[in-house]
């Protein structure tokens, strides 16, 4: 189920909410926690159901392996936590990276196996690296194990199943008996509404309008068609604007509609085109994602602590796995070394030099690297990649071949919006004093003037959001999928 759609919106949540705020008054905190689990499974099941019983037999058997590994010690104990992750990892090899092993074993010996053609369950990335975290931390003696409904809605909560944040169960556990709790829970719905309807208006308003500019020259870049400089840069630039304003229009959403139910989610998305650095940039990029690998991979591979070339390799080992995380192709591989490339260049620039860039030069080098990267994420193969950026180079000369393509005015909007998005202030930032996430280390508006965006409940803002959510439907009529539900 979409969030931008009218089943979603219209039907599914005004319901979901109804029956959580006629039981609240009455009913124990169980029957909430129930209600909403089922609601999860509704909606996760909604597009493919046999698949809820994929999503209900992981939860089951990662429940069970938890179990044995908190009940076990010694050696019994580890080996329960190596099946689980080897299961749980087996079953992402199977729905997401079988195909791919076999065209990949197809191109390098020639061979010609069958593809099964597997169609991947949605959020199967992100349910998986969640139980794989508390699974060792219940080895690591870091976590207790809740009952099963609680844990089950920890997995599933339907906010942030699909597309993350990848949660961690100390963040979201503790609060599912809160749920009934004396607050201002029609205060947490208003700011709920609220932060869903702006990251409603990224993804419809912006993300999908600029979608139309990326796409279709990355379309012709496969066919082989020489893709012009005014085109290239209107493909990457656009693009880049594109899944900046889809996830974090998503990771807007998420959060908002788990306030409207009284939980707090971590914070995922911070203007993460407002680094000076690459290490910057990963620090307010999909965090979550870069917690998980940080505390789960690279510091179980032994982090910085063995030496200055282990360091690097494991960098390079660390982003490597986080670029196939992404998806089944090499070009996902590609951008993830990329990256890996970029940290390793810049952890040994900070090495060897104690110069500090001016910020503006910091921050439009970082920019730069992120754009070329982007490139390679988006296309579908090597030789559309290189092949837009043989045009970002002028190899191709100014014009693309074909009508409606060449658009210079994309370039700038895209680059007006590039710069807005570093410099504006970010969601969590407008709704600071109403701590929409669960951390509390969102920075405050650098900029005085600023700070008089934040928001503040009145009739006029009432009005004005109003406004942008019916916009917002009206240009939903035709719903697309957010970019991170392919991963």
């Amino acid at each position: 189920m979409l969030f931008p759609s009218g089943i979603f919106i219209l039907v599914f949540l005004p319901i979901t909410l109804a029956g959580f705020y006629l039981m609240r008054e009455k009913m124990p905190v169980r029957a909430l926690v129930t209600w909403l689990v089922i609601a999860s499974f509704i909606f996760y099941g909604w597009w493919r159901p046999a698949y809820l019983l994929l999503l209900i037999a992981s939860i089951l058997a990662n429940y069970g392996g938890a179990w044995l590994i908190q009940s076990t010690d010694g050696a019994r104990r580890k080996a329960v936590l190596t099946i689980g992750i080897i299961l749980n990892l087996s079953l992402i090899g199977v729905f997401k990276y079988f195909d791919f092993a076999i065209s990949t074993i197809n191109n390098v010996s020639g061979s010609d196996l069958a593809l099964q053609n597997i169609i991947l369950p949605l959020a199967i990335s992100f349910f998986t690296f969640q139980q794989i975290a508390f699974l060792v931390d219940i080895h690591q003696r870091k976590a207790s194990l809740p009952d099963l409904l609680n844990y089950s809605l920890f997995v599933s909560f339907f906010p942030q199943l699909i597309a993350g944040p990848i949660v961690h169960h100390g963040e979201m556990v503790p609060q599912f008996s809160k749920l009934k709790a004396a607050r201002d829970i029609w205060q947490d719905l208003a700011v709920g509404i609220t932060i869903f309807i702006i990251g409603l208006c990224k993804k419809i308003v912006i993300a999908d309008q600029m979608a139309t500019y990326s796409t279709r020259v990355f379309e012709l870049a496969e066919t082989g068609t020489p893709i012009g400089l005014i085109a290239g840069w209107q493909a990457a630039l656009a693009y880049t604007v594109q899944i900046y304003f889809d996830f974090s229009g998503y990771s807007d959403m998420a959060i908002g509609l788990a306030l409207m139910f009284g939980l707090r989610l971590p914070m995922n998305f911070a203007s993460p085109y407002r680094a000076v650095s690459i290490m910057d940039f990963w620090r307010r990029w999909h965090i979550t994602l870069s917690r998980f690998l940080r505390d789960y991979l690279y510091y179980p591979l032994g982090g910085n602590r063995k030496g200055t070339g282990r360091r690097y390799a494991n960098l390079m080992i660390v982003m490597f796995l986080g670029g196939l995380w992404h998806g089944a192709g090499w070009t996902y591989i590609a951008w993830g070394s990329l990256h890996g490339a970029y940290l390793v260049i810049a952890h040994l620039w900070q090495s060897v030099t104690s110069f500090r860039m001016p910020r503006v030069i910091a921050w439009s080098l970082t920019m730069a690297a992120i754009i070329i990267a982007w490139v390679t994420f988006r296309a579908e193969s090597f030789d559309g990649a290189v092949n837009v950026y043989t045009g970002m180079l002028g190899l191709n000369g100014v014009e693309t071949p074909v009508d409606m393509i060449d658009k210079s005015r994309t370039i700038f909007i895209s680059l007006a919006l590039i710069v807005f998005c570093a410099l504006a202030p970010n969601t969590q930032q407008l709704f600071r004093a109403f701590k929409p996430v669960v951390d509390e280390k969102i920075e405050d508006i650098p900029f005085a003037p600023l700070r008089r965006l934040q928001w503040t409940p009145t009739w006029w803002r009432a009005t004005l959001f109003g406004c942008m959510a019916f916009v917002a439907l009206v240009l939903s009529w035709v719903t697309s999928e957010f970019l991170y539900f392919q991963f």
